[in-house]
């Protein structure tokens, strides 16, 4: 089986840096082979060139290496903190450029999505100073929709899981 962990924080030896270490500690244990990304480490380029624009457009070869490595997975893992109700711009440029129709997901006849990741898994650990009844109540949790419906569910993964950590 194989695991893609993406992490988008910038600053090492955050919360976020632990709950990615011990996920990808914890996959290893379970026999998982592991692709590992600290995008903020790697200097990931979060801007999409216009050239990227086109579904069949000029990609980087980083952004090639992501989408095999996206298409490969068996799971997804995606840990970062809540920043103003969405991840940070890094990840937000990942999902930009690696999360990509003809990678991810198509559109078929009549416009239907045609999800790639059927009989995947996935799940975001977020980290947030917001209290949940807040996050919930006055926000109504715009992480919880943008992962679970507008990227995951979107892209055929059938019971994504989202743990938020205060």
């Amino acid at each position: 089986m194989n695991a893609l962990v993406i992490l988008g924080h910038p600053r090492p030896g955050s919360f976020n840096h632990a709950i990615a270490a011990t996920v990808v500690e914890t996959l290893h244990a379970n026999g998982y082979d592991v692709v590992f990304h600290d995008l903020c480490a790697e200097g990931f380029e979060p801007l999409l060139p216009s050239g990227e624009l086109p579904e069949d457009g000029a990609v980087d070869p980083v952004v090639r290496q992501h989408c095999a490595e996206l298409v490969a997975a068996d799971v997804f893992v995606v840990v970062h903190p809540n920043w103003w109700g969405q991840p940070p711009a890094i990840l937000k440029g990942w999902l930009d450029r690696v999360v990509r129709q003809g990678v991810a997901y198509e559109f078929g006849p009549g416009g239907a999505v045609i999800g790639h990741f059927q009989g995947k898994k996935a799940v975001v650990f977020t980290t947030s100073n917001t209290p949940r009844d807040v996050e919930i109540s006055v926000f109504h949790d715009p992480l919880e929709n943008l992962w679970m419906n507008v990227v995951f569910r979107f892209c055929g993964v059938e019971d994504p899981y989202r743990r938020n950590f205060e």
